[in-house]
């Protein structure tokens, strides 16, 4: 039996003909939604581009100082917005061909942050064919935090600081993403450690090139007592502002486990949630606040989704399909929220009625 385990019943629609998304995307289509923005990518990547050389010289010119915990930050704010470009590279939505896409996108995952472009890639694939699906959602996961209650009934035989963790995981959250820019890096290391990875020997050259390079660069200017405080603000801040982008779109809306009768459309828009805020939050969220307009048509170009979403708001209304969006604060209060209600069977383990 399909299962929404955070869908209020009279919210979840009946299942409708696979043709509605044929007719969205006939609208989108027409509006020309679709086509390629090169000059638009390259501006962006040169602009990024003198962003990130610019922190690295300006670093480099400052010297030994305390005030370089300044440039950590900025550093970490640019760090996000190169992952953000290597997000729009595996969606291939900057380069047609799998090989090119690729190619930049080692730069700016493996060169660039530290990241393993080829292990993220292939997990957020597996999240978008399957937004918030408790079985096939790499994303939602049990393990450092859980997304729904039946998760957390499964973690009372859990013992010691991850069970502590997903009782007060509300109030954790935020703590705990200033350790996810050290997670991403130590999952891209893991990644070139194991077999089976493809351009597995090129990933693992380009890690080694970042994390060498980059640990040299910081210790050879900075002292190591302050090199060492560079390092953990820059990851810290970064991990933070990657969190503070990716977990309004889905954290905190419906998650699902086994067979459901939801069709594409469905699936994705009743599972993602949309951030107002105007240019500011456009350009901080890297166009991913738009989560459902890019969930429904991942190979749109970003600066597009603005463009798509009133055609999207105004067909979800035409069928009667519930269209979330709220601001950024708001975004964080409901998913602190749920995560909150997540973790009640933890902090009151009595017997819970199955869900």
């Amino acid at each position: 039996m399909p299962t929404a385990l955070t869908e209020r019943p009279a919210e979840r629609p009946a299942k409708r003909a696979g043709s509605d998304f044929s007719e969205l995307t006939s609208r989108i289509n027409e509006a020309g939604l679709m086509r390629r923005r090169p000059r638009y990518y390259v501006i962006r990547f040169i602009a990024i581009g003198l962003l990130f050389a610019g922190t690295w010289t300006s670093f480099a010119f400052i010297g030994d100082t305390w005030l370089q915990m300044f440039t950590a930050v900025f550093m970490a704010i640019v760090s996000a917005q190169v992952a953000l470009l290597g997000h729009d590279l595996a969606h291939r939505q900057v380069f047609r061909t799998r090989t090119a896409s690729e190619r930049v996108g080692f730069f700016t995952g493996n060169l660039a942050n530290g990241m393993g472009y080829g292990w993220w890639n292939d997990k957020h694939t597996r999240h978008h064919a399957n937004p918030n699906h408790e079985d096939l959602d790499p994303d939602v996961q049990p393990g450092v935090l859980v997304w729904s209650q039946r998760q957390a009934i499964g973690a009372r035989v859990a013992n010691g600081a991850m069970k502590f963790i997903n009782k007060y995981q509300a109030y954790l959250f935020f703590p705990l993403l200033t350790f996810e820019g050290f997670n991403l890096n130590v999952s891209g290391v893991k990644s070139v450690l194991k077999p089976g990875l493809k351009h597995r020997a090129l990933e693992a050259t380009l890690l080694a090139a970042h994390f060498v390079g980059y640990t040299a660069a910081v210790f050879l200017v900075l002292s190591p007592g302050k090199a060492i405080v560079f390092i953990i603000v820059h990851k810290a801040v970064w991990g933070l502002y990657m969190g503070s982008i990716f977990a309004p779109n889905h954290k905190g809306m419906p998650t699902f486990t086994g067979e459901h009768d939801l069709d594409f459309l469905r699936k994705q828009v009743l599972t993602s949630r949309n951030v107002k805020g105007g240019w500011v939050i456009d350009t901080a969220l890297g166009g991913l606040n738009y989560q459902i307009e890019h969930h429904l048509f991942p190979g749109m170009p970003s600066v597009h989704l603005a463009q798509a979403q009133p055609i999207v708001r105004d067909f979800c209304a035409e069928k009667g399909i519930p269209y979330h969006e709220t601001s950024l604060v708001q975004s964080w209060r409901e998913a602190l929220t749920e995560l909150h209600r997540h973790g009640e069977p933890l902090r009151n383990p009595q017997p819970v009625k199955a869900l």
